[in-house]
């Protein structure tokens, strides 16, 4: 309960969600004594896969005997998972206090809540100088709250495609500028660049890091991966070739984030990774709310013994890939689908294909949401399409047949509540 008091408290210091500014931040920092200077950090930034390639890195530090301090965004179940320092959670007590003292070091300033939670990070992260920080960007990194290092090991471009692009100039909602407010200021370290979905992306992003003084790697060129069979694949790098198995994440653009998540703590020569580590690393992989297969729980009782799976996916690209993986499934497929109202609901849609069903939902304790039978109207193109107020209704209504698949799908709010829910 005091948890959420302060939180309540620190959400009023602006009167916007988002202000694209630096000034406070730094402000702020300053007071505390610049704590993103005494830290060793890999920064990801990019559209989607941020939080994948994070995890897939910090898998393999944790496994190769590294001790590591983790920030990201947005949360799933509670603001705890944004805050890790030596590899665990904070619990509430220790954040509680940790946001306190920042608070108080405000002084009721006019301040951002996600600059206020990127002080703190900073500022508990420079208590263990000698941890491995992974620092994932927001909605942009120009103007980022997390755009103050001045050094790091290395920075982490994962895919980039159109999003967020209520936050820009209406004569500027293109990807090419999206491309550059996240990477063009991005610090002269080493820079991995994932995969890209179109070359021109790829493009934008070499005209953007080509006059820095850094060693940039790009996926195919550098470094790639092959699948092998169903059970493992092979990264290849300029220090040779490593058969992996198969990670416990499900879908194949995994093994894109995985794959650059390797390449970054093996073509950055900082850290000593061994390749029974990397191997022991891809098998404890976390994926909260990324095509995570619930395999008990409230909701699962609802599906019996159908497979049950929810994932964040909310925009164009992130839509792309779930199907991808969708078609690679041999049963009938139902989906259950609520979205944010900001968020670009048709191109989302476009690449649903062979589905039995799909219900669309509003997204509890989201005032932001888009309405679920608003979202059903846009569904124009199929045929069983339902809204149901809620997510126990949504699943209760679906006529599964054994082996089929039920997917919730369309926001990270949305699976933050399923999994609270379950």
């Amino acid at each position: 309960m005091k948890l959420q008091k302060i939180v309540r408290r620190l959400q009023k210091l602006h009167p916007k969600e988002i202000d694209l500014s630096l000034n406070r931040i730094k402000k702020l920092l300053n007071k505390i004594g610049n704590p993103q200077n005494k830290i060793k950090a890999i920064s990801i930034v990019g559209t989607n896969g941020k939080y994948s390639t994070i995890e897939a890195i910090f898998s393999i530090l944790k496994a190769s005997g590294y001790i590591c301090n983790i920030y990201t965004s947005p949360h799933i179940q509670n603001i705890n998972e944004r805050f890790v320092f030596n590899n665990k959670k904070l619990t509430d007590r220790e954040l509680v206090r940790l946001l306190e003292f920042i608070e108080n070091s405000n002084k009721n300033e006019e301040i951002t809540f996600f600059e206020i939670l990127t002080a703190a990070y900073f500022y508990k992260a420079a208590k263990y100088p000698e941890n491995i920080n992974l620092i994932e960007s927001g909605l942009f990194h120009r103007f980022d709250a997390t755009n103050v290092l001045n050094k790091n090991i290395a920075s982490v471009i994962t895919s980039i495609s159109k999003d967020h692009l209520d936050w820009l100039p209406r004569n500027k909602k293109t990807l090419e500028r999206i491309v550059f407010e996240k990477t063009s200021k991005l610090i002269s370290s080493d820079i991995i660049v994932s995969k890209q979905r179109l070359v021109k992306t790829s493009s934008y992003i070499q005209n953007n890091i080509k006059k820095k003084k850094s060693n940039n790697y790009f996926f195919d060129r550098d470094f790639t991966y092959k699948i092998k069979d169903n059970n493992s694949f092979y990264y290849k790098d300029k220090f040779g070739l490593i058969d992996l198995p198969m990670p416990n994440i499900l879908g194949q653009f995994q093994l894109e984030n995985i794959t650059t998540a390797i390449a970054s703590l093996r073509l950055t020569k900082k850290f000593k990774i061994k390749e029974n580590n990397i191997k022991k690393a891809l098998t404890k992989i976390n994926s909260l709310g990324r095509l995570q297969e619930i395999k008990s729980g409230k909701l699962k009782k609802l599906v019996k013994d159908n497979k049950l799976i929810v994932d964040g996916s909310h925009n164009e690209d992130g839509s792309r890939v779930l199907n991808e993986y969708l078609k690679s499934l041999n049963c009938r497929k139902h989906i259950v689908l609520g979205m944010m109202a900001n968020k670009d609901h048709l191109n989302f849609i476009k690449y649903f294909k062979n589905i039995s069903s799909i219900t669309t939902i509003d997204i509890p304790n989201q005032p932001n949401s888009l309405d679920g039978k608003i979202l059903k109207t846009k569904f124009k193109n199929f045929q069983n399409v339902k809204y149901k107020p809620t997510i126990k209704k949504a699943i209760s209504s679906v006529n599964l047949r054994k082996g089929d698949l039920l997917l919730i799908t369309g926001s990270l709010y949305l699976a933050g509540e399923v999994l609270n829910l379950n």
